[in-house]
């Protein structure tokens, strides 16, 4: 995206690559550790569809909280939002630990309302660090982005493996499935304490960040400011130059328009994801042999091959470029919805377990072609918002999801 050669350009890439794995990975770490449990949650609730009703609760925190701060965007401290977003994350899954401990483990109308508050607060500070984040790094290199989606998804398949080996290591004793619980909201409080750090001490002072922050700046960006005095550089002055280049910045209306097909891909491949994972392989697969593992398997599989997914586009010519082309395959996917549902009333769970990974695939790789192409050709402040924006119709599209995912359960009952 930025093709001018500087010496400190190169300087710190690779940290800078590990950073924004790290921080995409914490920026759904503790809702994906909430998703994951839900077998713990099932058990304690078994009235109230957990892996529905938490995912339902969430968004429209998410949805409402970032459709304010986009609007805002321009004028918004960067890094206080994205501090504010990690710190939020950190408190709040400290909290589901210690709503468990002072109940006991008991379940209850009042312990699944406590539950329901943290989840919305988790959607309240995913709208902060994502589109925080994603913005930000718009107007830094490419590779950026796919690794802080990356370790997005990669939070998914982290999560799956502890829970996986927190279950198992708990199996045989008493009180296990609660224990291994506990273990697994301990360590993931531990890891957003550490994103946390990452973000206030690390990121900022890595030399290549510098360098992409200082010159959106002197491309007129306002957000920058506290980021770059964290860094030790003061803001470029560019008086009536920075004021030029204001004025002449895109609005998001006209960002939103000359970009409405990846806006729209965005919307529809997480519509369509959040509609199949993961209550309906929660709760409608019927039962097969791996018994209380099935669903596990299930999510494991999707947040794996997500994960597989955002690290194909990396190789060029396996990358989606064409718009026409990204929204085809878009658009194709949603024939997953009758094959899931033929699947889960006729196949067995081999198949189940393929269909479920292919759909985690596409999702991860069509995530990462939209988010890396579409900031090209923009100014940093146009970057930032443009990347905003994206996020606003991605997470639209996983409420709009988990909103149809309530259609499995017709003619099913309560």
């Amino acid at each position: 995206m930025v093709n001018i050669e500087h010496p400190a350009r190169l300087e710190g890439k690779f940290a800078a690559i590990v950073v924004c794995w790290l921080l995409g990975n914490g920026c759904l770490f503790s809702w994906n550790s909430m998703l994951t449990i839900e077998d713990y949650y099932v058990y304690l609730f078994p009235k109230y569809h957990p892996s529905r009703v938490l995912t339902l609760v969430y968004q429209p925190f998410a949805v409402g909280t970032l459709a304010i701060l986009s609007y805002k965007e321009d004028k918004i401290n960067t890094r206080i939002r994205n501090l504010f977003g990690y710190s939020l994350f950190f408190i709040s899954t400290l909290l589901v630990l210690v709503l468990d401990l002072a109940t006991s483990g008991k379940g209850g109308l009042g312990t699944f309302i406590g539950i329901c508050a943290i989840s919305g607060a988790f959607g309240i500070a995913d709208a902060h660090t994502q589109g925080g984040m994603v913005g930000d790094l718009s107007y830094m290199l490419p590779e950026f982005i796919q690794s802080f989606l990356a370790g997005a998804a990669a939070s998914g398949a982290l999560t799956s493996a502890v829970r996986l080996i927190t279950k198992a290591a708990f199996e045989n004793s008493k009180d296990g499935l609660r224990k291994g619980a506990i273990l697994f909201f301990a360590i993931s409080t531990f890891f957003e304490l550490i994103c946390v750090l990452l973000y206030a001490f690390v990121f900022p002072k890595l030399p290549i960040v510098k360098y992409y922050r200082s010159k959106a700046a002197s491309e007129g960006s306002k957000t920058v400011s506290a980021d770059l005095a964290a860094a030790g550089i003061q803001k470029p002055s560019g008086g009536a130059m920075e004021d030029e280049q204001q004025q002449e910045r895109k609005g998001n209306m006209q960002l939103l328009l000359e970009n409405i097909d990846y806006a729209l891909d965005l919307f529809l491949i997480y519509s369509l994801t959040l509609s199949i994972f993961p209550g309906f392989l929660s709760e409608d697969t019927g039962s097969h042999s791996l018994g209380a593992w099935y669903a596990l398997v299930l999510i494991a599989m999707y947040n794996v091959c997500d994960l597989i997914g955002r690290y194909i586009p990396l190789w060029k010519t396996l990358k989606l470029e064409s718009r026409k082309l990204i929204t085809t395959a878009t658009i194709c996917r949603f024939l997953f919805v009758p094959a899931f549902y033929f699947t889960a009333k006729y196949g067995t769970q081999g198949w189940m377990i393929m269909l479920t990974s292919f759909l985690g695939l596409s999702n991860g790789y069509l995530t990462v072609c939209v988010l890396t192409s579409a900031p090209k050709g923009y100014k940093g402040p146009e970057q930032n918002a443009l990347g905003n924006i994206l996020v606003l119709f991605l997470l639209g599209g996983i409420f709009a999801g988990v909103t149809l995912d309530w259609l499995w359960l017709i003619g099913k009952g309560w």
